[in-house]
């Protein structure tokens, strides 16, 4: 989220569209001004997830706003987008949004929330990613509060050394296999994020997004199984996962997601999966791992800091009142 609340007299003409789908131009030109920003900013204005839903057809819930600035004569150009996702069935719609560098200062950050507000009912959520000081002017100016705090944490690699993982008794580790595990994980992240409405509620067409990136790779996407049973009459139980991520260019390995399904927490699954996981991206020569958590989720925050995270920068998520 970026802000720039100021409107400057004689400014060229503003428009704001909201649409279902995206041309494949838009999409193009979206993709553009995201990463200029980025590169101005030190982080994406939007999210993965924010990206996937860009770049792929429509899905319900989801509305783009591209802001132009121009006329028929001089032409329009893209100078801002955002993003809303009206898919939870409890909350309020979330949204990011940027304004392309070259174009701040003239209003359009404000613009575009108004247009959010308008589109949500007013009952909004926004992403600052980073936490600027812009971001946070542009929160009060439309009348939002702080409600969440996103940590992104980060750990050195280069001296990891860990004591072996210990696994509970009956329990297994190995790697995912595409096509296979899709039902199973579905339904465990499902329960070990029922409380956490963006990840709990991936769908098939959710993960098969993330199995068509460049980044995906099932060698380090690690399912514990509990067994039961001995031959053929045994069966094994999918209870947790630890899916990592290599971000190659940045060279960084993360924590994607670690979840363990409710009935098997409390017994030192997490660690060790989350130990599992950073051993295998330490062993690929990645210097630095990086996960993000909530800030109030305490447990996992010490468990992290144990282990020698410690945070980079933060999030902030404000929401409207009503």
């Amino acid at each position: 989220m970026t802000s720039d609340d100021t409107v400057r007299p004689g400014a060229a003409a503003r428009s704001i569209e909201t649409r279902l789908e995206l041309t494949q131009d838009q999409k193009n030109a979206v993709l553009t001004l995201l990463d200029e920003a980025a590169r101005t900013d030190g982080q994406p204005a939007v999210s993965e997830q924010g990206r996937l839903q860009l770049r792929g057809g429509p899905r319900e819930g989801v509305r783009h706003l591209l802001l132009t600035v121009g006329d028929d004569l001089t032409g329009a150009d893209l100078v801002g987008y955002a993003q809303l996702e009206d898919t939870d069935p409890v909350e309020a719609p979330a949204a990011e949004l940027v304004v392309h560098p070259s174009h701040r200062g003239h209003g359009h950050g404000r613009a575009l929330g108004a247009a959010l507000l308008a589109e949500s009912g007013k009952r909004l959520r926004v992403w600052a990613h980073g936490g600027h000081s812009a971001a946070r002017h542009l929160a009060q100016v439309l009348g939002l509060t702080l409600f969440r705090e996103l940590r992104q944490m980060r750990l050195p690699l280069a001296d990891f050394d860990p004591p072996e993982p210990v696994l509970p008794e009956g329990v297994t580790v190995r790697t995912f296999v595409p096509g296979e595990d899709d039902a199973a994980w579905l339904a465990v992240n499902a329960e070990a994020f029922a409380h956490h409405p963006e990840q709990g509620s991936l769908t098939q067409r959710d993960l098969d997004d993330r199995k068509a990136e460049p980044w995906f790779d099932p060698a380090g996407f690690f399912l514990a199984e509990r067994h039961s049973g001995e031959g053929e009459n045994g069966t094994a139980e999918l209870i947790g996962f630890h899916w990592t991520k290599v971000h190659a260019t940045e060279q960084r390995g993360e924590v994607y997601v670690v979840g363990v399904r409710p009935g098997a927490q409390g017994g030192g699954l997490g660690k060790a999966l989350t130990t599992i996981g950073l051993r295998h991206l330490a062993a690929q020569g990645l210097p630095t791992a990086m996960l993000y958590v909530d800030a109030d989720n305490k447990a996992a925050v010490t468990v992290y800091e144990r282990l020698g995270f410690v945070t980079y920068e933060t999030d902030l998520m404000y929401r409207s009142e009503t």
